[in-house]
């Protein structure tokens, strides 16, 4: 489940490794600079990775996955990332299983039954991340990121990105929905995994493998799901429910959880709301919006999604 990667080959992992001269002969060479320090050569290997070599060390960036496998809608298990870096080191002659890792992206292309704006509306906040939707002139969500300390997770339309690039869609694929789901890792991996460094090594040691498939599974199912407002008076049982159900009908009315959140949040900003009064109209919203039988009920949808997430970390580990 492998995507775009960034390795990084110093002189400390080769110390006798001719960096300029190894790449120079595979690559299609787009630049030459000389910045004082030393030739810096750039240029491409498969129109596909992106290549930057010196005196000093070799820097490779780009889709693992598109590059071994053809396109990014399969998914790169952990022996084809093995074969991948084999590959690499044999195109290279340079030992690019020692490459430090400084960024992973972890993928999977998800066909569901329903255009990917309305599970991407279900999507709500997660704890201690900025939720960034992106929306188009209508106001539907096309990507949803989240942004952490460490990276972001990112869900899109994976067809309508492969449109706009103007890549072919495999068979499989055609005329259906399809929802991306990444997490990108691309800030102090060391600290986020613990170890003293990434290399690329650990991309496909089985330990390290399951670990960075449980945080991709973990992080989808610490967002708050946005569920399915219903209004069955008939389960109510006193008049805590009915206090419940007056502010789901407000809720409801306004456009959802997070049109409720975006209200408040403006009122607060413009002075008519005290940080005080801010704090506890919105947690009654949370607490109103829990998951309660008979007044919510979790949407088919996010039902649908969950699944297809749990299923897919099961198949690739």
């Amino acid at each position: 489940m492998y995507d775009s990667l960034v390795l990084k080959l110093r002189n400390a992992e080769a110390p006798d490794a001719d960096f300029i001269g190894e790449t120079a002969r595979c690559l299609e060479i787009t630049g030459k600079h000389d910045f004082g320090s030393g030739l810096i050569l750039s240029g491409t290997l498969d129109e596909e990775l992106k290549v930057t070599a010196s005196r000093n060390g070799v820097k490779i960036g780009g889709s693992l996955c598109k590059w071994y496998l053809g396109d990014n809608f399969q998914s790169l298990e952990r022996k084809d990332t093995q074969k991948a870096i084999e590959k690499l080191s044999a195109i290279f002659n340079l030992p690019i299983d020692k490459a430090t890792v400084s960024r992973i992206d972890v993928a999977q292309n998800y066909i569901v039954k329903k255009p990917t704006d309305i599970y991407l509306n279900h999507l709500g906040s997660l704890k201690h991340s900025g939720r960034a939707p992106v929306t188009n002139s209508m106001g539907t969500i096309e990507t949803l990121y989240f942004y952490q300390s460490n990276g972001l997770l990112v869900f899109y339309d994976k067809i309508k990105e492969q449109k706009a690039k103007r890549r072919p869609i495999p068979e499989p694929y055609q005329d259906r929905h399809v929802l991306r789901y990444e997490q990108r890792h691309t800030k102090r991996l060391p600290k986020c995994f613990n170890v003293e460094s990434v290399t690329a090594s650990m991309l496909y040691n089985e330990k390290f493998y399951i670990d960075i498939l449980n945080r991709y599974k973990s992080n989808y199912f610490a967002i708050k799901k946005i569920n399915d407002i219903t209004l069955d008076f008939e389960a109510m049982t006193g008049k805590k429910d009915l206090y419940t159900m007056g502010v789901l009908t407000l809720v409801e009315k306004i456009g959802g959880e997070l049109a409720m959140a975006a209200q408040i949040k403006e009122a607060y900003k413009s002075g008519k709301l005290s940080k005080k009064a801010a704090f506890d109209i919105r947690q009654a919203v949370v607490d109103a919006c829990k998951e309660r039988s008979g007044l919510t009920v979790k949407n088919d949808c996010i039902i649908e999604l969950d699944k297809k997430v749990r299923d897919a970390i099961k198949f690739y580990r």
